[in-house]
């Protein structure tokens, strides 16, 4: 049994104020593998405090040492890769090649690109050379992390190295589901020597540790990847105190299928839904088919869903693991059965465990077809792996169907004609659209519209989340 129940807290191991238990799940098993503590509002105040304190002299900080110390944790977290690939398999069911290759090499990759944005970044330069006035860039204050638990290091990398390079401080709150990473990077961090109070991390849930950093006075800025529930709550709890709130929410994908789409394009569309058993808040979870190839793809989904392997994370191989959590198991399941009770064709899977797993939090990869957009399978975030299949008829219908959601996350779209795919993609709502599979590169912007969430996280749009811009007048 893991034991990882200190906090980091200005730059020492300290044990809760009160005792706390909480045993983290192995999802493969349903057994308990690691113990944490739930931190308390006195644990975050003492973190928030030690955050305060030490933005005084880190925000006076040079790039070159800032830089230093991200080249530092870089280094660090390469060396103990292995040890992040089986936190991350072990708290939240990543099969062990797509933790690495997949949850761990997204951090690396983010922190190298933060590294290079920031070494190439102009904190000050003159508003225009006829003018004298003068725009300098500062870091925006005490941040304050709320991190999710279907990709741990993803999003904690995606906030923290950002903010750490802007000169901000922080207190980091990761999922209680999957805290072993959260632990794991703040032990790099220690050893990568970052000055006391700058990085801060308390482990704790939503309702207490997450509600008292959003409404604390002294954080300037929360970033909260979640789901849009939780969301709608930190904004309001946020608003007596006017700080900034940048949100990545949930979504509902649209994956526009046209007849002309390339030969593997519902295929590739499965196996990308069913990618991280389907917990993925940008996931096509709606895939809209034009008629004539309707009856086709629906046969295509199928075969591609029945050959995708289920079992346990501990294996390597490609295959998905399990859901994260009893909680998300059982709000899947209960979907799958609502989309049966809706008239929806289950086509492929359904809500029983997949054949010769009798324990952990297994769910067959599901296809339903013959739905309509109204149904609640179709708008709904179900977050585990099921597919809805839709059928249009025109480009126009089509973009009308994507468009219905009061989310806007990612969207797709799959066509040969270049000109269609670029008139589409300016036409569906979401902070971004991918055209026949092709993936963002490291350093794209990402984030949504509408209750997908608002701000940017990723490449310069994330790294400016973490900056205040002062103008400056008569500086020549």
């Amino acid at each position: 049994m893991i034991e990882k129940k200190d906090f980091y807290i200005n730059g020492k191991w300290v044990s809760p104020a009160k005792p706390n238990d909480f045993e983290v799940i192995n999802p493969s098993t349903e057994e308990a593998f690691a113990i944490i503590s739930l931190g308390s509002a006195e644990d975050a105040d003492k973190a928030i405090n030690a955050a305060k304190i030490a933005f005084e002299t880190w925000r006076e900080t040079t790039k070159e040492e800032r830089l230093a110390l991200l080249e530092k944790f870089d280094e660090i977290y390469n060396r103990r890769w292995d040890e992040m690939v089986e936190a991350q398999s072990k708290e939240m069911g990543a099969p062990l090649d797509f933790a690495s290759e997949t949850h761990t090499k997204m951090g690396a990759d983010i922190c190298r690109n933060n590294i290079e944005i920031l070494k190439d970044f102009n904190f000050e330069h003159q508003f225009d050379p006829k003018s004298n006035n003068h725009i300098r860039y500062e870091p925006i204050g005490v941040c304050g992390l709320i991190t999710p638990w279907n990709f741990p290091m993803n999003q904690i990398v995606l906030k923290v190295i950002p903010a750490l390079a802007a000169g901000c401080t922080m207190i980091l709150k990761p999922s209680e589901i999957a805290p072993v990473s959260a632990v794991l990077f703040a032990e790099m961090i220690d050893e990568a020597g970052f000055p006391a109070g700058v990085f801060n991390l308390v482990n704790g849930n939503g309702e207490v540790v997450g509600n008292h950093i959003s409404g604390h006075p002294d954080i300037d800025m929360v970033s909260f990847t979640g789901s849009t529930r939780a969301g709608k709550l930190i904004q309001k709890n946020a608003a007596d105190t006017i700080k900034k709130v940048t949100l990545e929410l949930g979504g509902k994908g649209g994956n526009i299928v046209f007849a002309d789409s390339y030969p593997n394009a519902v295929r590739d569309g499965v196996r990308n839904i069913m990618s991280n058993s389907g917990q993925s808040c940008d996931a096509p979870t709606r895939m809209l088919v034009e008629k004539p190839i309707y009856e086709r793809a629906v046969k295509e989904a199928v075969d591609e869903a029945n050959k995708i392997r289920v079992d346990l994370a501990s294996k390597k191989g490609d295959h998905i693991g399990p859901l994260v959590s009893k909680v998300q198991y059982d709000k899947v399941v209960n979907l799958i059965n609502e989309g049966i009770k809706e008239g929806a064709t289950l086509a492929a899977g359904g809500p029983d465990l997949p054949n010769g797993l009798n324990k952990g939090y297994f769910v067959k990869p599901t296809i339903f077809s013959d739905v309509n957009n109204d149904m609640k399978i179709a708008r709904t975030e179900i977050f585990g792996p099921v597919l809805s299949i839709i059928p249009f008829e025109t480009e126009e219908e089509a973009i009308a169907i994507t468009n219905d959601t009061s989310y806007g996350l990612g969207n797709y779209l799959q066509t040969e004609d270049k000109e269609k795919a670029k008139r589409v993609a300016r036409k569906v709502r979401a902070g971004t659209v991918y055209i026949n599979g092709q993936a963002t590169d490291t350093g794209m912007p990402f984030g949504g519209y509408k209750q997908s969430g608002n701000g940017r996280e990723g490449g310069v749009w994330g790294f400016t989340e973490f900056l205040e811009v002062k103008a400056i007048t008569g500086w020549n």
